[in-house]
């Protein structure tokens, strides 16, 4: 699951663009990091662009009502438009507006290469720690949702959002729902050992499920960056560090099954995973 450089023929294989890129409150220049994000990705002949949590709209004074727009919206129309165009899949934070029209919705966008909605997740836990209180802006997503995946090549992919990956339950449930690869579209906030804690989290959700695990990181002052990609063994195959900046990698599913046949955890696991009602 190494990083690496031009195209590869193998079957099955997936190549993912991910795009660690600091976004705004600026609607418009959001959207035109989009296009920039798809010309990169493009010109790598990738199969996938992940861009951060909060793709559409970003504040560090937190992000509300105010940054929402709908599925059909400018940002998820342009993001279903150049993904029919490029024949790239999408995958993008995005702020919808709430169901109780005081807050709004955290949500996770997956478009498939022929720019369709391939599904919608709403981040169910919100960031009520560390100082911060997500929950005054946004309403959680509901827990027993049916987990999102998206099949590409010879992996399918589930996603989740930054807080979600200190709750290993939601992981797991994906994977009981096929994936083989999480991914966690986030705006890690910086702050005291946080910059660890992602990069452990990451590498713990990868080795306990047997699953390799992308982390994109939002660039920018308050958050971390280090996007990450880690191999179903636990081995980090990209790192990156603060600044802006596209990666591109080939995830090949040869590599997974043999981990998963050398150590069947999931096969050998004694319960399962309930999710509780909204």
């Amino acid at each position: 699951m190494a990083e690496r450089a031009g195209p590869d023929s193998a079957a099955g294989v997936v190549r993912v663009t991910v795009a660690q890129v600091a976004i705004s409150d600026d609607h418009a220049a959001n959207r035109q990091l989009v296009l920039d994000a798809f010309k990169a990705a493009e010109q790598v002949q990738a199969n996938l662009l992940v861009l951060p949590e909060y793709a559409s709209a970003y504040s560090s004074h937190g992000v509300g009502p105010e940054h929402a727009e709908q599925l059909d919206g400018p940002f998820v129309t342009l993001l279903r438009a150049r993904a029919r165009k490029h024949g790239i899949a999408a995958i993008a934070g995005v702020t919808l507006p709430g169901s109780d029209g005081v807050r709004a919705a955290n949500a996770l966008v997956v478009v498939d290469g022929a720019g369709q909605i391939a599904g919608v997740y709403r981040k169910v836990h919100l960031y009520d720690a560390f100082g911060y209180q997500e929950s005054e802006l946004l309403e959680p997503g509901p827990a027993d949702a049916d987990p999102v995946t998206l099949r590409l090549g010879g992996l399918t992919f589930g996603v989740l959002t930054c807080y979600d990956l200190r709750f290993p339950e939601s992981a797991r449930r994906l994977v009981d729902a096929g994936a083989d690869v999480l991914v966690y579209p986030a705006a890690w906030v910086a702050g005291p050992l946080k910059a660890d804690h992602w990069r452990t989290l990451l590498r713990a959700r990868a080795i306990e499920n047997t699953a390799v695990v992308i982390g994109v990181g939002m660039a920018g002052k308050t958050v971390t960056g280090h996007t990450l990609l880690v191999g179903p063994d636990g081995v980090v195959g990209l790192e990156m560090g603060e600044e802006e900046a596209y990666r591109t990698v080939d995830l090949d599913p040869a590599p997974l099954a043999a981990v998963r046949k050398t150590n069947p955890s999931l096969a050998n696991r004694r319960y399962t995973v309930v999710p509780t009602g909204s």
